[in-house]
């Protein structure tokens, strides 16, 4: 007897007949001086995508599209980026080195091939790795995209940041500078700015169990600075929002309920083994029970937050709820064929609860309304990415002739990891923040044809 597990089958993303939309007018600059550009922000700006950074990836961020689309309207010179000399990429998970996530053929500890996110280079060694990562390119800037992988609001403003955070060391004009003293050195007359993400999304990538939220008093602190300090030289700019993370697919995608069971006998068993938990729960006056049925079923997962009296401690795992999320990191191996979820509970990194899902969404609220003051006090244009991407999770986003959905790999807007931007997906956020523009400063910017750039790649 085994247990067959749900999972999610990637399928090939159908086919949809383009129709570009047509800028029907004369480009123009409206109230908004174009010719310097500077952006600003976290990986989502730099350009990462797929777990890494790598060349057609930073070639294909929203900034770049945005400073291509102001040519238009006036925008001057080179829009330098800090590209790294890799089309595998370079990215960080743990303390390990890794390179980017394509879809690939991948066998479980079944026997099952099926498409999969892979290495693009399994092979890769970490001394390479680390000394692609870690090759400066400070002589070639100072650059106009300043988006740093991994960083959050404060760490713009934190000195020495270099040394912490190799994503910036590679670029950084003096490795004593925080990463807004590069902002000096361009004199932008127009930036945006998308940070704040990663205050949340760190605390959320490890289930809770790391890090922490920042807070509010503290984001609005340094979101005022940051703006303070591009108003130096720029007389406009756009500041983006922050999704939801329950809009992403690497929060969405795993069921709560992945536990198939087709064997009455087997779900017997499993029941037995659970009597005694359940009796103590009871005796406890705790009203978590564990309970099979034939069919999909929910994960047990480890709770250390249960009240359990001393020396119970053992006790703390119980049933996850339909509201709560399960992790795109989740290892499916463990799930298929290492009774995680059933006879094993699941480790709570690879979970949000309800309480630590209800943290990160009130956080997010918070840092919104902030957001929202900082374009009004500001003047700046507020770009409100949070409701686009609400919008792909639930109804789909279809422009150009294509659906955008906040679907795992077949979804368009989504790369390989679940969290950042495929190109198309970039091309999507280029257009709402020029829909943003043209509306704070009467101006005219075209947008791009989505169409014309690529989703996730199949083999």
């Amino acid at each position: 007897m085994k247990l067959r597990i749900l999972f999610v089958l990637v399928a090939a993303a159908s086919l949809w007949a383009c129709q570009p939309e047509i800028n029907e007018f004369e480009p123009t600059k409206g109230s908004a001086d174009f010719s310097v550009y500077m952006s600003a922000g976290n990986s989502l700006t730099a350009g990462y995508a797929g777990g890494a950074l790598y060349r057609s990836g930073q070639e294909n961020s929203y900034t770049a599209i945005l400073a291509k689309q102001f040519e238009a309207v006036g925008r001057q010179g080179a829009f330098k980026i800090p590209y790294i000399n890799t089309e595998d990429g370079i990215g960080i998970q743990g303390a390990t080195l890794r390179t980017k996530l394509v879809m690939g053929y991948s066998t479980d500890c079944q026997g099952n091939t099926s498409l999969a996110p892979v290495p693009a280079n399994p092979n890769a060694s970490q001394q390479e790795l680390a000394i692609l990562l870690g090759t400066s390119v400070a002589a070639d800037g100072p650059f106009h995209n300043i988006g740093v992988a991994g960083a959050k609001i404060t760490h713009l403003l934190a000195p020495g940041y270099a040394s912490l955070n190799p994503f910036y060391a590679r670029f950084a004009s003096d490795p004593a500078n925080a990463v807004i003293n590069e902002i000096g050195q361009i004199q932008p007359t127009f930036f945006t700015l998308w940070i704040g993400n990663n205050d949340v999304l760190t605390f959320a990538l490890a289930g809770g169990a790391a890090d922490e939220i920042t807070a509010v008093e503290t984001f609005a602190a340094s979101l005022e600075a940051i703006i303070m300090t591009f108003k130096a030289s720029a007389t406009a700019g756009a500041i983006a929002n922050i999704p939801n993370i329950t809009d992403i697919p690497y929060f969405t995608t795993v069921p709560y309920n992945p536990i198939v069971l087709q064997d009455q006998t087997l779900v017997d068993q499993l029941n037995a083994g659970y009597a005694q938990y359940n009796a103590a729960m009871e005796q406890f006056g705790l009203p978590h029970r564990i309970s099979f049925t034939m069919g999909a079923n929910p994960m047990v997962i480890q709770d250390p937050t249960i009240p359990t009296p001393p020396g119970y401690e053992m006790l703390r795992f119980r049933q996850i709820s339909e509201a709560e999320l399960v992790l795109l990191s989740i290892p499916q191996d463990s799930l298929k064929c290492g009774f995680w979820g059933s006879m094993k509970p699941v480790p709570g990194q690879f979970v949000l609860t309800m309480d630590e899902k209800s943290e990160i969404e009130a956080a997010i609220i918070a840092y919104n309304q902030i957001i929202e003051s900082a374009a009004q006090n500001n003047d700046l244009a507020l770009v409100d990415m949070n409701s686009v991407l609400k919008q792909g999770s639930t109804t789909g986003i279809k422009m150009d002739g294509v659906l955008f959905t906040a679907d795992f790999v077949t979804g368009n807007a989504f790369s390989t990891d679940g969290v950042h931007l495929t190109p198309q997906g970039n091309a999507l956020a280029a257009n709402t923040f020029i829909d943003a523009i043209n509306k704070k400063y009467n101006a005219r910017v075209p947008k791009v044809n989505v169409a014309d750039y690529e989703a996730v790649r199949l083999p």
